[in-house]
């Protein structure tokens, strides 16, 4: 039935292979005859596999000047750049959005659905913690942001109107769809590779934290838990701007080791043997905590945003990790303690049963249905 539709397939910017690309990677899959669209398309030739090496019709933010590493600086004109893509000649319109992707313009004899990895955080809920991290919370540039992220919500509120179907990557963020956009949205969860990530029953002494070392991933709050923890062992990997912040924070403590950036074949391997992943993050979804239970290691996370979806809490049957309530060093040392005095309780099979509700196939056999239905209601 979908086959013969014309579609196009809007992301916000094209410059990595993450999450949200893991998404496009499979819409792209379910939808081959696709076009696709993008505020800019920086990827590397060795990463253009997962779009099937598709020429991306970009928007003129594309030939700006240093576009190619401070696209994210052109943010104000994004969403005029949007607009201006050209999508009147398509059936089906998806947008994959956690920006301004779904503001591309639509009209009446097209179904736009967007997968919403979420509303533009740093514009809604998330702006003061926004403004704090980015020393943007005094002076005249401080009120610069406010005022311009005022106009996105003002924006972001209004194209909300030209969507047709809302899908959330999670609860959480169709809870924050409802709040900022006060529409309803269907939870289909991301897919993650846990076929990559093999069970492993055997462990090893010591925790493992990995992600990007900038401010709302919390390294340095784990860290500095585990330096006040010197019997229980960490492993950090990962790099980023807060590298320095962070082995300050490390130094002198025998029992942490930074290793840095590692190839992805290392990370699954201390995944694959740590004690557990350790997860400071309020996340909107978290594919990290969900790829350590395929490996059959537990989680122990923040528990707040979508890893309370992914991870089963010590509380529950079948357990796969402990929770910690509030993002500081006593709540975590007090999460660790009590994951060492009832871990016998989690299995690594429970964790890899967790994780295998989240494999690509599971998110390609929900998202076709969800798309033919809406197709149906739309044309009835």
């Amino acid at each position: 039935m979908l086959s013969n539709l014309r579609v196009a397939v809007v992301h916000e910017w094209l410059v990595d292979y993450s999450g949200s690309e893991r998404v496009l990677e499979q819409i792209l899959q379910l939808f081959p005859q696709a076009d696709l669209y993008a505020v800019v398309d920086f990827l590397p030739d060795r990463l253009r596999g997962f779009i099937q090496n598709k020429q991306v019709k970009t928007s003129f933010i594309q030939k700006l000047p240093f576009a190619k590493t401070k696209y994210r600086s052109y943010l104000p004109l994004m969403p005029i750049a949007i607009e201006q893509l050209d999508v009147s000649g398509y059936d089906l319109v998806i947008s994959s959005c956690h920006a301004v992707a779904k503001g591309v313009l639509t009209g009446p004899d097209q179904l736009h659905i967007s997968y919403t990895h979420s509303p533009i955080r740093y514009a809604w809920d998330l702006q003061h913690q926004y403004l704090r991290e980015s020393d943007l919370d005094r002076g005249v540039k401080s009120w610069l942001a406010r005022w311009l992220l005022h106009q996105i919500r003002i924006w972001d509120t209004r194209t909300a109107n030209g969507v047709d179907s809302f899908v959330a990557n999670s609860q959480f963020i169709a809870r924050r769809i409802q709040k900022v956009y006060r529409r309803e949205a269907t939870v289909i969860y991301p897919p993650v590779d846990v076929d990559n990530f093999a069970l492993v029953s055997r462990k090893s002494d010591f925790y493992l934290t990995a992600a990007r070392f900038v401010p709302n991933k919390k390294i340095d709050l784990i860290v500095e838990a585990f330096s006040q923890m010197p019997d229980r062992q960490l492993v950090v990997i990962g790099d980023g701007p807060g590298e320095v912040k962070i082995r300050s924070k490390a130094a002198g403590a025998k029992n942490i080791t930074l290793l840095g950036y590692q190839q992805p074949q290392v990370l699954r391997d201390y995944m694959q043997r740590s004690k557990a992943f350790v997860f400071a993050a309020e996340e909107d979804f978290g594919i990290t905590p969900v790829e350590a239970q395929a490996c059959g290691t537990p989680v122990i996370a923040f528990g707040k945003g979508g890893v309370l979806e992914t991870v089963q809490g010590i509380e529950q049957d079948s357990p796969t990790g402990v929770f910690f309530p509030e993002q500081t060093v006593s709540s975590l040392i007090a999460a660790v303690e009590k994951f060492e005095s009832c871990h016998d309780r989690i299995t690594p099979a429970a964790c890899r049963a967790k994780a295998l509700r989240f494999a690509p196939a599971r998110f390609r056999q929900e998202f076709i249905s969800y798309v033919e239905q809406a197709w149906t209601a739309w044309q009835a």
